[in-house]
């Protein structure tokens, strides 16, 4: 179901999540359209190991992007307002990403709600957590 205003808005509700492409070749054309294409680290796993990581980087940003991304396929009408992570462990290009929520807060009068967001790797490891906030119509 597609949250139009906040009245569609469940407390304790899990949005649906989402899968994006963290494939090497999209996160490394965003590591080149933001101009962190040189020196490896983001487009390839080879060079980002000789860095000392386990492989080619998956932007904080582009994971923020993830984030917001799922925002809007729940509540296309939805104006994100702001987004808090903390990044426990890096996310690899190549390895799935579950991007998740769940919403903690809802304010019928200010049609702000608040979110948990979370991502994780197939392993169910978190990788990124932390919160956002979206204002809905409120009629």
């Amino acid at each position: 179901m597609s949250i139009k205003t906040i009245a569609d808005v469940e407390f304790g509700v899990e949005l649906p999540t989402f899968d994006p492409d963290t494939s090497l070749a999209t996160v490394s054309a965003f590591a080149e359209a933001v101009g962190w294409g040189r020196g490896g680290r983001f487009t390839s796993h080879e060079k980002a190991k000789k860095e000392g990581l386990p492989g080619a980087l998956v932007p904080g940003i582009m994971g923020m992007g993830f984030l917001t991304s799922m925002i809007h396929r729940w509540a296309p009408t939805a104006r994100v307002t702001y987004v808090d992570t903390v990044f426990r462990a890096p996310m690899i290009a190549d390895q799935v990403a579950h991007i998740g929520a769940v919403v903690t807060d809802v304010d019928e009068e200010t049609g702000t709600v608040e979110l948990d967001v979370t991502i994780k790797n197939d392993k169910d490891e978190t990788r990124v957590f932390g919160t956002a906030k979206v204002v809905l119509p409120v009629a």
